[in-house]
């Protein structure tokens, strides 16, 4: 018998659909940034809740060095409407 709900589909499929979800959310916040007038509005869409950051990583394997960072994750109310959007069409699509 085939399973229902999300349970059905592998962690990478969430995963995929999560970092999706966080693009779209985060173009609709620079949307919101750069179009909506100042005020209240604005503000309480566009400011992040939660801004956790990774400071530099510097890999250095003799023949090739590189440094990643710092990578920071902007969490707002429209990155969190994005990742409900992305949801909403990967579970109609699948």
């Amino acid at each position: 018998m085939a399973q229902k709900g999300s349970s059905k589909h592998r962690p990478g499929y969430h995963a995929v659909v999560l970092a999706i979800g966080f693009v779209v959310g985060g173009l609709m916040q620079q949307m919101a940034r750069m179009w909506l007038p100042s005020g209240s509005v604005k503000e309480f869409l566009s400011t992040a809740f939660v801004s956790p950051s990774l400071g530099s990583f510097e890999v250095n394997l003799i023949i090739l060095k590189f440094a990643l960072g710092p990578v920071a994750l902007d969490v707002s109310l429209l990155s969190l409407v994005g990742v409900l959007i992305a949801y909403l069409i990967a579970r109609s699509l699948f």
